[in-house]
């Protein structure tokens, strides 16, 4: 509305400007005085304007003359194209022009006018691989899909321009949900331009999606031969990719040579948890414990952590509690202070029997840093030592309100996860998940290693065999682990409801 009222003010300027100014010439004395072969013609101010117009424009007919009598006598000459390149010469003027004003339009959101100018640049020019293009983006930006994927296989067609438009076709079938489709346009998409990053990134995740990991690991390797990924973060990606491809295999229950990929992905990346504890229970049926107790070690000295503990626990199934107190020293001597190995040397001494000695272990760890885990060995503890039920019960509902401890949780979305995947299941970015403590109280508790599955049997063992078995200690770790399995959300007051609303 602005603008149409300053171009109609513009308008009414410039029409008095010409009005005021021929009246002044009107007014004027003098003129010009033209004298032609003896004979003297005298023009008026007004007329000497208008004939200098009318001069320029006669200049500019006979240019044009000129030039198209030179064409035609490069054509009566033999040159066939003369004529044609006179009259395109114009054509692509105005077809260019009309081009660089879709692009505008389209650069400035105007998806209807952009549409219009690629149709009238298309007519002139007769290049569709440039105003197809324009097409296809203007009628995105319309909204008009049908008319979108329609240019985009028309660009499929011309060799010049078959990427382009696999590509848009390919981010139409993803807006879609049709992953199906867009993994074979990625593949064919990524077969005409491997060193494109973006298609690689997007082959890489729809494989990873649909679990190809055999397919993800070349594509992974495609990106480290043409330079878009680090050599360090690809093999720490190959190694994800490995120990996926590794998961499969032993999920399938095939025989232990196939296993040696859960290997391969440890070797590749020590440090990745989930590939240590695969390597580990791939040489315990192998029958090497030695290989197995090795790389829980090194990964053990890269970060403690209860998956580690568990497999290390399997190495040696039917040991007393004494026994593996003395075996996990090997574990529980590297990074003492950690919190990690400070809750599982308390929990190899509860199921020792030794609550004291359970105690020192924890020392201030509740706290410190307390946890719902540490929280519900202090329970333990108490019970063990026979305090009464209403010290327990409180430890226990402490056991709530506190932090569930680390888990692991994506980098990009802080989505949580019960257990390691290579992709976040709610934003399915590939190789996010981290082992932290999550910055909300609320998270979703992994089965199986809060409470170690060792220490249960070590408990159970004794209870069959011992005259006393202290039913109290083994009631308590049994609440324990209903706990863990229950994972009752912490109580909320009134006010911090309204706070999360």
């Amino acid at each position: 509305m602005l603008w149409s009222l300053i171009k109609i003010i513009l308008f009414v300027g410039v029409v008095a400007a010409l009005a005021l100014g021929a009246g002044y010439l009107l007014e004027s004395q003098g003129g010009v005085q033209v004298t032609v072969m003896g004979s003297e013609y005298t023009f008026g101010p007004l007329q000497s304007v208008i004939a200098v117009v009318v001069l320029v424009v006669a200049v500019w007919i006979l240019l044009k003359l000129l030039s198209l009598l030179l064409a035609t006598w490069h054509f009566l000459n033999g040159d066939e194209t003369a004529l044609s390149r006179y009259f395109d010469r114009n054509r692509e003027r105005k077809g260019f022009d009309a081009l660089s004003e879709g692009m505008m339009a389209l650069a400035s959101g105007e998806g209807r006018v952009a549409m219009a100018k690629a149709a009238k640049a298309d007519r002139y020019l007769k290049k569709p691989e440039l105003t197809n293009l324009l097409t296809a983006q203007a009628a995105e930006m319309a909204g008009d899909r049908r008319k979108a994927e329609e240019t985009y296989k028309k660009l499929v067609t011309n060799d010049a321009t078959r990427f382009v438009g696999v590509r848009g076709i390919l981010k139409q079938k993803l807006a879609d949900g049709d992953t199906e489709t867009a993994l074979k346009l990625a593949e064919k998409a990524f077969a005409i331009k491997p060193k494109h990053e973006e298609v690689q990134d997007l082959l890489l995740r729809l494989q990873a999606k649909k679990e190809d990991w055999a397919g993800a690991r070349q594509t992974l390797s495609a990106k480290l031969k043409y330079g878009s990924l680090p050599r360090d973060v690809h093999k720490r990606r190959d190694a994800v990719l490995a120990l996926s491809e590794a998961k499969d295999i032993l999920n399938a229950d095939t025989s232990i040579d196939t296993k040696e990929k859960a290997i391969e992905a440890n070797k590749l990346s020590p440090d990745l948890i989930p590939a240590a504890v695969m390597a580990a229970q791939s040489y315990i049926e192998k029958g090497k414990p030695r290989y197995a107790t090795r790389i829980i070690k090194k990964a053990w000295e890269t970060m403690p952590h209860p998956d580690l503990a568990a497999a290390f626990a399997e190495i040696e199934p039917e040991e007393t509690p004494g026994q593996r107190i003395k075996r996990f020293a090997l574990l529980t001597r590297i990074n003492p202070q950690d919190p990690e190995t400070r809750m599982l040397l308390a929990e190899l001494h509860i199921a020792n029997e030794d609550f004291p000695e359970a105690r020192r272990a924890l020392g201030d760890l509740v706290e410190t840093d307390p946890t719902a885990r540490s929280v519900t060995l202090m329970a333990a503890i108490e019970r063990g030592e026979g305090a009464d039920d209403a010290v327990v019960r409180g430890w226990l509902a402490r056991a709530l309100t506190v932090s569930r401890g680390p888990q692991w949780i994506c980098d990009n979305c802080q989505h949580i996860h019960a257990e390691w995947a290579p992709t976040c299941e709610n934003c399915e970015s590939f190789d996010t998940l981290t082992w932290k403590t999550p910055p909300m109280s609320e998270v979703a508790m992994p089965g199986g290693v809060q409470m170690l599955p060792l220490i249960v049997g070590a408990i159970e063992d004794q209870t069959k065999t011992a005259s006393d078995p202290a039913p109290e200690a083994e009631e308590t770790v049994e609440d324990a682990e209903l706990l863990d399995a229950e994972e009752v959300p912490p109580e909320e007051t009134p006010a911090e409801e309204e706070k999360r609303a």
